[in-house]
Formats: structure tokens, C-alpha cells, sequence
């Protein structure tokens, strides 16, 4: 939820991820609120947070998320799976800003779309161990059923730019495999990473599953979802001309920044580096 304080109206808004899957979410979120400000934070040098324990990823991503607040954002998108899973409730209460996670607007837009009651989810090996879509899931709509498979190369796919082909579309179907003898008529993409490669994972579900079966991904929810509690609060900058995104990385790879424009969709022209500092 977003707290109402207009005097914050001209303050940025903070997105913070483990990498560069999160590129996806602010992507969707530089469409929607196309007036607003927007901080980046991928935290590149501690990546992949999909493999970590829960404890360090509450970790990394309450000290990420206060560099945020120290450069002055009005709220932060936890535009990571892992990180929402894990850590979502440690920075909301920890940080006196309104945070949102990726993992409840996808869910509730699932949940209302499933004719079956039938709901997919792919994600990393930390978010289905989590249980947090399953959870979230039943909340929302009591008595779902929901079928996960974790699809780790999914991300190095990603990454690399492999998008379609015969290797994408190998690994897709083992790893979609699991859901051909359900019900499933809807899946979410549990990972940042993944609404890159949905045209093989929608080619590939046509061929192991006999009903359709619509996808989701968490970037389009979670920035719909944003937009409405701004406004509700008042907290929408209005029209103007112009506008800064600027992009903080822990870490600058080789080879970083076409990587990091396919997942946003268009031209960067910098990247600040950054060091966040250890708490407690």
C-alpha cells in the first residue's frame, strides 16, 4: 500500500533486482507511468539470488533497497521473484516507504483469469522452494490447484539472447513437459527473466498441452498495479516533458549492456556503478 504524501510527488520511483531480469518490470513500468522519474538498482555483483538461502537474500535485498531510500525514491518495486519470496516483508517493515512486490499482482491477475481453477507456474529454483505463488495463489482463490516447475536455464537463455531455436525450444519442452496431463489453462512467468522467451514457452505449451493456456508475466501486473496506488494517492507526477531513468549496477560485467537493452527493449546510455553498503 502506498502512503499518501504529496510533497512526494516529484521524487522518483526505486526498482531494485538481483540483475538484469528486472530490466523487464521497469520496462513496463517506464510504459505506464510514462512522466515518472525512475532508479534502477540491479545488484549484478551478488547475482543470481535465485540459488541463495533466504536469510541472504533478506539480506542483500535490505541493504539494496535502503540505497534506494537514501537517494530519495517516493517507493521501490522488489522487481525480483527470489527477492520478493524472501525478503518482501523484512524491507516493508524495515524502510519507511511504500514497497511492492512482484508476486501478488500476477497472482491476483491469474487467479481472476483461470476458467479451470487450474494455474501453472514456472520460475527459479528459489521461488518455487518458497512457495510463495501456491500460497498467494489459495489466498486470493480457495480450492486452486497449482502445478510449479522450476526452469533454471531459462535464465541463462535469457541472458545470452538465445530467444528461439531448437535450443530454447529443447529445454522448454523439458521443462513444460510436467504440465501436459493437467488441467492447467493459465501460467505465469515467476521470473523477470522469462517474458523474454514467451513466444518458445507459448509454442512450446501448444505442444504438450491440448487446452490453451494463456500466460502472465509479473513486469505488466506489477506496474499496473503501481500506476493505481499512485494515483489513489495522489502521488502521480503530471504530464510534463521529459524525464530521468537513470541505472545503478553493483557490478558492470563484459558484455553487460546489449544484454541489458534486449531486456528493456531499448537504448541505454549509461550505467553508474555502486557499492551498497553492509548492514546489519
Amino acid at each position: 500500500m502506498l502512503a499518501d504524501n504529496a510533497s512526494n510527488i516529484d521524487l522518483p520511483i526505486g526498482v531494485f533486482d538481483s540483475g538484469v531480469g528486472g530490466l523487464t518490470v521497469m520496462r513496463a513500468v517506464t510504459e505506464l507511468l510514462p512522466y515518472e522519474d525512475i532508479i534502477y538498482l540491479g545488484d549484478t555483483a551478488r547475482v543470481p539470488y535465485g540459488n541463495r538461502g533466504p536469510e541472504t537474500v533478506r539480506r542483500y535485498a535490505l541493504n539494496a533497497t535502503k540505497l534506494l531510500v537514501d537517494r530519495g525514491v517516493k517507493a521501490i518495486v522488489i522487481a525480483c521473484n527470489t527477492a520478493s519470496a524472501f525478503a518482501l516483508k523484512a524491507v516493508r517493515a524495515r524502510l519507511d516507504v511504500p514497497v511492492l512486490g512482484v508476486i501478488e499482482p500476477v497472482a491476483r491477475t491469474a487467479a481472476a483469469a483461470s476458467e479451470a481453477g487450474a494455474i501453472g507456474v514456472i520460475g527459479t529454483r528459489g521461488t518455487v522452494r518458497s512457495g510463495c505463488y501456491p500460497k498467494a495463489l489459495e489466498a486470493l482463490r480457495p480450492g486452486v490447484t497449482v502445478h510449479q516447475t522450476a526452469c533454471p536455464l531459462f535464465v541463462p537463455l535469457a541472458e545470452e539472447g538465445w530467444l528461439t531455436g531448437d535450443v530454447p525450444r529443447q529445454v522448454a519442452r523439458e521443462y513444460l513437459r510436467s504440465l501436459a496431463d493437467t488441467d492447467v489453462d493459465t501460467l505465469i512467468l515467476g521470473c523477470t527473466h522469462y517474458p523474454i522467451l514467451r513466444q518458445t514457452i507459448a509454442e512450446v505449451l501448444q505442444e504438450v498441452i491440448s487446452q490453451p493456456v494463456t500466460l502472465y508475466d509479473s513486469a505488466t501486473s506489477t506496474a499496473r498495479d503501481l500506476r493505481e496506488g499512485l494515483s489513489q494517492h495522489d502521488l502521480l507526477r503530471p504530464e510534463r516533458s521529459g524525464r530521468e531513468l537513470r541505472f545503478l549496477l553493483t557490478d558492470v560485467p563484459d558484455g553487460f549492456k546489449p544484454t541489458a537493452e534486449r531486456f528493456f527493449g531499448s537504448h541505454i546510455s549509461e550505467f553508474e556503478h555502486v557499492n551498497i553498503p553492509v548492514g546489519d
